[in-house]
């Protein structure tokens, strides 16, 4: 499955443009599918984890009218990016953006939700650019830590939600159990209805909850997006 549209440096969607200048990812089928999916009942405030572009936040902050939402991340590009698309967005008042590393930075006050497409590579060749490889190596954000650090952030009540090519998201959740985490919502998504499980979206909660199944296929059999597809992510592209 593609997940990334590397050659793209403006993006224009329904409600907002995003543009890439030296983030580390560029807009991605795996951030509009999170961004989209992605629940919170409470939204004051929601958190977003490596803001990159600001892709995540600009769609919840489409989402949630009433959200407030801080966005943070290490890089000084990708704090350029998102600070310039936030800016040219309509909801520039509602959105901080943070430079600063999420195992250090200090917040002064908890998370109603929290939400991150984590990096995934833990071997394995290097991206040309740095920044990539900063985006997408657990090398600089360690999964571990990542769930104790959004445990600490998110209120007893919150939810946080992630996605991740689906044998590190079945090992992303495996850790979260064993630190006390409890799954309550997830979907496994495959490119076409015959190929592999690609990727998983997943919430996880620290109260128990009964666990919500979902599937999703990307695209219909005749090549183009599949109903499902649409539907969930027809409110941002232009031609949906």
């Amino acid at each position: 499955m593609t997940s990334k549209i590397s050659t793209i440096k403006s993006f224009a969607f329904k409600q907002f443009k995003i543009h890439s200048g030296g983030a580390g990812m560029p807009v991605s089928t795996d951030g509009v599918m999170l961004g989209a999916w992605a629940t919170f009942q409470h939204t004051d405030p929601i958190l977003d984890i490596g803001v990159g572009t600001g892709l995540l936040t600009l769609m919840l902050a489409q989402r949630y009218p009433e959200g407030i939402i801080y966005a943070i991340d290490i890089e000084n590009s990708a704090i350029e990016d998102a600070t310039n698309n936030v800016a040219h967005s309509q909801w520039q008042d509602r959105i901080h953006i943070i430079k600063g590393d999420i195992l250090r930075h200090n917040f002064e006050h908890a998370f109603s939700g929290i939400i991150c497409n984590p990096p995934y590579f833990n071997s394995g060749e290097q991206a040309a650019l740095q920044q990539r490889a900063t985006a997408r190596h657990t090398s600089s954000l360690n999964h571990t830590e990542l769930l104790s650090r959004c445990y600490q952030l998110l209120n007893n009540d919150g939810e946080a939600s992630f996605i991740l090519p689906i044998t590190e998201g079945e090992h992303f959740i495996t850790i979260a159990q064993n630190k006390g985490w409890f799954l309550s919502r997830r979907c496994l998504v495959r490119p076409t209805q015959t190929k592999p499980v690609s990727r998983i979206l997943f919430t996880l909660r620290k109260q128990e909850t009964p666990i919500t199944e979902e599937q999703l296929v990307i695209h219909s059999p005749h090549g183009g997006y599949s109903d499902a597809f649409i539907q969930l992510t027809g409110d941002f592209y232009l031609k949906m």
